[in-house]
């Protein structure tokens, strides 16, 4: 969905919800896309009931469009933004570093240390520089293994087995052997960075330092992470694939594995033919190393709100409800399959209940624990270019264009170099 919606606008409510609501009122108007603009309205719902004298307006402009005019708002002083916007974590810092009076300082409404530590830290690197908090964390990609069960049960592998990326390896060899026609795992080589992203993550490693002042693409954790998808894509192990080819790949039961952030929970199970029910399961992503960190983050948003909003006190209110309580988080979860970035998420009800189209497995049993262990990685406000670098060079690396990953990402960080300026760390 692109295309804009009329506002949600909800109104007064009963003499007992009245009792409950705080005292902010007015309309609280917010930019957003797809289904995260359909999470929220689903969130507005349940708010007004607790505060009757707000209304709601979330606008549905895509993805892109959300981007586009919210960089031209900043740059004409903030004019014509909502009251809220919605920004992707990896590239909310290309704002924040142009824009940096764009937006409020959420320490100044209410956003304290109580209410920011039920956070990850990896979700809260990249919306606090400074000690300045610009955004809340929404939701988040905590990385998980989806796999057809009845492949690997026919190849007798146990994905309980499945520690390292060697193992990973071995039982691909196995599950291709017995399941003819069916590959072990999918990546988009060509138009994307995200299996090296992931892998990376999991090894401590990004673009760029922690403290964003440098660029550490060149490092181990990064080496061995393009190492690992090299070894993977020329054993025939991992082929690409395009969004789309994934999805068919998925429905046609010729694809083993797909390794992506929690949120691909809700595609696979939304788009899947119903003779696939309990044939999935979920399992942790391997490792270097047995006793390794299998976590690792791919996607997620925040929410922010504007400078020159003139109702703060009620578009803060929102988010505190929306982002900051388990009821909540767990409604645009159960509704349209967005991750919570909140800790305590887990302990829901909903994400302990099994799900049958999950063999009976409560996924988020799995999935949800691993945010705590998940390493940060700034995007800063150079991730596009840098990204677009190693997209390149990955490319040109898989298809023997570097003697080595180092060689290959040694040339990415002279470029990345040249295009921000930034050192390349020692």
């Amino acid at each position: 969905m692109r295309s804009a919606c009329a506002p949600l606008a909800l109104g007064l409510m009963t003499a007992a919800g009245l009792a409950q609501a705080q005292e902010v009122s007015g309309e609280v108007s917010i930019w957003s896309w797809n289904v995260a603009a359909s999470s929220l309205r689903a969130v507005a719902e349940k708010f007004v009931e607790q505060h009757p004298g707000v209304t709601v307006a979330v606008e549905d402009l895509g993805n892109q469009q959300v981007f586009d005019r919210m960089l031209a708002a900043c740059a004409a002083g903030g004019a014509d933004l909502p009251d809220i916007v919605s920004v992707e974590n990896h590239e909310s810092e290309i704002f924040w570093a142009q824009f940096p009076d764009c937006f409020a300082d959420l320490r100044q409404l209410g956003y304290d240390d109580a209410l920011a530590s039920q956070f990850p830290d990896f979700k809260r690197v990249e919306l606090e520089p400074g000690g300045v908090a610009y955004g809340m964390p929404w939701d988040s990609g905590p990385v998980a293994m989806f796999y057809r069960r009845d492949f690997y049960e026919k190849a007798g592998v146990d994905p309980a087995a499945i520690q390292t990326w060697e193992d990973f390896a071995a039982a691909g060899k196995k599950i291709q052997e017995t399941n003819p026609g069916v590959v072990m795992a999918q990546a988009d080589l060509n138009g994307d960075t995200e299996w090296f992203r992931m892998i990376a993550n999991e090894q401590g490693c990004g673009y760029f330092a922690g403290d964003a002042g440098s660029i550490t693409v060149n490092q181990p954790g990064c080496v061995a992470a393009l190492e690992t998808v090299k070894q993977l894509y020329d054993a025939g192990l991992l082929k690409a694939a395009t969004w789309d080819e994934k999805i068919q790949s998925n429905n046609s039961g010729t694809v083993a594995t797909q390794m992506f952030g929690g949120w691909y929970e809700g595609t696979i199970r939304s788009t899947a033919p119903e003779d696939q029910s309990g044939k999935w399961g979920v399992y942790l992503m391997p490792s270097m190393t047995a006793d390794g960190t299998h976590a690792a983050n791919l996607g997620g948003s925040a929410l922010a709100i504007a400078s020159s909003s003139d109702n703060q006190e009620a578009a803060f209110a929102f988010m505190k409800y929306a982002l900051g309580t388990n009821e909540g988080q767990v409604t645009m979860l159960k509704e349209y399959g967005l991750v919570p970035s909140l800790l305590t998420a887990v302990d829901d009800p909903y994400a302990k209940e099994p799900s049958a189209f999950w063999g009976g497995e409560a996924v988020w049993q799995t999935i949800l624990p691993t945010l705590p262990t998940i390493s940060p990685s700034r995007g800063t406000a150079f991730f596009a270019d840098a990204d677009g670098v190693v997209r390149s060079v990955q490319t040109q690396y898989l298809n023997g264009g570097f003697d080595s990953a180092q060689a290959a990402l040694d040339d990415a960080a002279t470029q990345i170099e040249l295009v921000t300026g930034l050192p390349i760390a020692e």
